[in-house]
């Protein structure tokens, strides 16, 4: 009996295309999620809990109901193309609407302070060699609700098709995430091209502003996303840098200042918050729901957010910080 179980978990770590090295299925509930669903030629999903729902939270706000368990984003819907939105069985298993991951109760706001932005822009970067998926969420300062998601995965521009394979498959494989990459990922000019035209479809950005945000600020889990990344990425894309990524909110920077302790990321914020890390760490779509859910609470506990970095106009190169005591 051991050792069916055993060949059991091994065969449901292999079809799993969101399975993760240290998750194995527990032999009481496998059963219930080995269910495969194949919305297309070219939208193959798999239904899996989360590997990562380890810590414990003493707080009610963005916990989830008992009885709802995590689902994974479909991220054929987020590229606007899953084919199976009628599908009851494609629903059961994948989310097709972050905000209902990332709920605020009327007890949340009681604590929250005026905002000196009307939305915040939660960005988290995948892609060390180029940028490789570019996730962001609208986060309404007023109610603290997610207003909504825009998801690119990014084609490199330089490298072999046999080095993005390698990338690819060393970076999304292990998540089961590289064929919807393949199938999805643009380049990086017309990511921003659409990332531009879905800020102005929120308001948020028109080019009659000069390029900048209107009554909006980005925040990000450290200085390298907007800092070094998105120059060097623009460089590689051959076009200039937005004058939206001037400046921006480091959230390590607030945190330290607002609760006076230091935390050097994303998962020991929320450790240290009682906040349960939820998806794959480092699927720039789930880290960043998971920074949206520290910046929720941090703004339910009182959090002022203010531009923690800006570039200089003279030379892009050039970043002052703003605060005294961050990060470093």
């Amino acid at each position: 009996m051991a050792s069916a179980l055993s060949a059991f978990r091994v065969s449901i770590s292999r079809i799993s295309p969101f399975r993760a090295r240290q998750f194995s299925y527990p032999a009481t509930s496998g059963l219930a999620h080995t269910k495969r669903i194949l919305c297309s030629s070219s939208h193959s999903v798999s239904s899996s809990p989360s590997p990562s729902d380890t810590y414990s939270s003493s707080s009610s706000l963005m916990e989830t109901n008992e009885n709802t368990r995590w689902r994974p984003m479909c991220l054929y819907y987020t590229h606007g193309k899953c084919t199976k939105m009628d599908d009851p069985a494609h629903l059961e298993v994948f989310n097709h609407n972050c905000s209902k991951e990332l709920p605020v109760t009327a007890a949340d706001l009681e604590g929250k302070k005026p905002q000196e932005f009307d939305f915040f822009l939660v960005l988290d970067l995948e892609g060390k060699v180029e940028i490789l998926e570019f996730p962001v969420l609208i986060v309404d300062a007023r109610t603290m609700q997610v207003v909504d998601l825009f998801h690119r995965f990014v084609r490199p521009t330089k490298m072999s098709e046999q080095a993005i394979n390698k990338y690819i498959e060393g970076k999304y494989g292990e998540v089961g995430v590289d064929r919807v990459w393949h199938d999805t990922a643009i380049p990086f000019k017309q990511v921003v091209e659409e990332f531009e035209g879905w800020l102005a479809e929120h308001g948020l950005w028109g080019k009659e502003t000069d390029g900048a945000l209107n009554d909006a600020a980005f925040v990000t889990c450290g200085n390298w996303d907007i800092k070094t990344k998105i120059p060097e990425q623009c460089v590689v894309a051959n076009i200039n840098l937005p004058q939206y990524f001037m400046e921006w909110i480091n959230l390590k920077d607030v945190y330290l200042n607002f609760y006076g302790r230091e935390a050097r990321g994303m998962v020991s914020m929320m450790r240290q918050c009682g906040i349960r890390l939820m998806g794959s760490h480092h699927l720039g779509i789930d880290d960043t729901k998971n920074i949206t859910r520290v910046v929720q609470r941090m703004l339910a506990d009182g959090a002022v957010f203010k531009i923690t970095a800006r570039r200089s106009k003279s030379n892009m190169r050039n970043v002052e910080f703003l605060f005294k005591n961050r990060i470093k």
